[in-house]
């Protein structure tokens, strides 16, 4: 080996021992947790697995104005409903250019690539036919991704601003009076009335049940008809409105005015296992039911409830849609019934309290289906100790 040679061996060899000798002095100093992550290699920060077959709102990238993709009117408006019923509106999914720039490489990832299924049924260059869009509700709500599809937004509408606005008919021919929220029960529901109808209602038939229960169902549960209300579905109601024509805003082209991201989830009383074998088609109802957050087996056609106002346990003038607080039914309009002085008095609340307290693992199934496992919330207790005068 030549001097040179040799010289610079030795030069390498100090080095590496030097090197040696401060990674360990290094690692001797990190807690214990950290020596186990070390490792001379950098390491690849983990990704989040994406799903590109569905298109969340709530996606900071997403979060836009809704006119960067969505164009006002569609192109199909005319067709997207009767033409005697067509009005300008969004029917139809955004162009290819709204997903092209962001999404380049998914667009062309393979023979059928996974994010033209949000729109395609079948993601290939040779079929363009598309889900229907989710406006109008009356169409997508049938087809099978209507059917399953849940929304990334709610409709914010403020009733306190709506009160007055009463319809025959809740078409598009409405109509105004002077009418304050607190006069006579009748102009009351006449505005109620206008957005909200019993949901299947039994009137005077026999058959009790949304769908054919079990042949020995005895005291067990199983949805009955007029159960929920409707609520409005689609632009239809308000457009009739909120329309170029009357230049009343929030305009029809102002999505964001009404439709917004959904706020973090709630308790419902509701059990998809429960509901499953009941297979209830009807969409609206069943985003009715879990929608529920305080008695899911409430029935608005009950006799005892069908003639109630609709202020008895609603507060109209503070509710707003998107904000689930102020739409919680309390429990001082059911203790208005079904609290009373004593068990023996036939308070349903009383006695389910009641059996909570001899038996813990008790659950109150006369108004609930999953929160009357949860512990008795102290307001039902007051609302007892109300009704006893103590």
């Amino acid at each position: 080996m030549s001097p040179f040679t040799r010289t610079n061996y030795v030069r390498v060899a100090v080095g590496a021992i030097v090197a040696s000798f401060f990674v360990a002095v290094l690692l001797s100093r990190m807690p214990a947790s950290v020596d186990a992550s070390f490792s001379a290699e950098p390491q690849p920060t983990p990704k989040r697995a994406r799903k590109y077959s569905e298109f969340p709102h709530d996606t900071k990238a997403h979060k836009l104005d809704c006119s960067s993709c969505h164009k006002f009117p569609s192109d199909n408006w005319k067709k997207a409903r009767a033409a005697d019923a067509a009005f300008e509106d969004v029917t139809e999914y955004p162009k290819h250019d709204s997903c092209v720039r962001c999404h380049m490489q998914q667009f062309f990832k393979g023979s059928q690539p996974q994010i033209c299924s949000i729109c395609h049924v079948n993601a290939t260059p040779r079929n363009g036919v598309r889900h229907p869009f989710p406006n109008p509700r009356e169409t997508f709500d049938t087809s099978a991704k209507g059917k399953i599809a849940e929304s990334d937004f709610v409709v914010s509408f403020p009733h306190d601003k709506h009160i007055e606005i009463v319809a025959g008919n809740g078409t598009r021919s409405m109509s105004f009076i002077n009418a304050r929220f607190e006069e006579t029960r009748r102009r009351n529901e006449a505005s109620c009335s206008v957005c909200h109808q019993t949901q299947m209602p039994q009137g005077t038939s026999e058959d009790e049940f949304v769908t054919p229960p079990p042949a020995k169902i005895g005291d067990a549960f199983w949805l009955k008809k007029g159960t929920f209300k409707s609520g409005p579905n689609g632009h239809t109601t308000c457009f009739a409105c909120h329309s170029a024509e009357t230049g009343m805003l929030p305009a029809p082209q102002t999505c964001a005015a009404c439709h917004q991201l959904k706020p973090p989830p709630i308790a419902v009383d509701f059990d998809a296992k429960l509901a499953a074998p009941m297979k209830i088609e009807n969409k609206r109802m069943m985003d009715a039911w879990k929608r529920r957050d305080s008695s899911g087996t409430f029935r608005h056609e009950f006799f005892g409830h069908v003639e109630l106002s609709c202020s008895t346990c609603h507060n109209v003038s503070t509710m707003k849609t998107a904000d689930p607080k102020t739409t919680r039914v309390p429990i001082a309009s059911c203790a208005t019934c079904h609290a009373t002085p004593t068990t023996d008095d036939g308070g349903a609340l009383n006695y389910e309290v009641d059996k909570r307290k001899a038996e813990p693992a008790f659950q109150c199934v006369k108004c609930h289906i999953t929160l009357g496992k949860l512990p008795i919330p102290e307001s039902h207790v007051k609302a007892i100790v109300a009704a006893s005068g103590k």
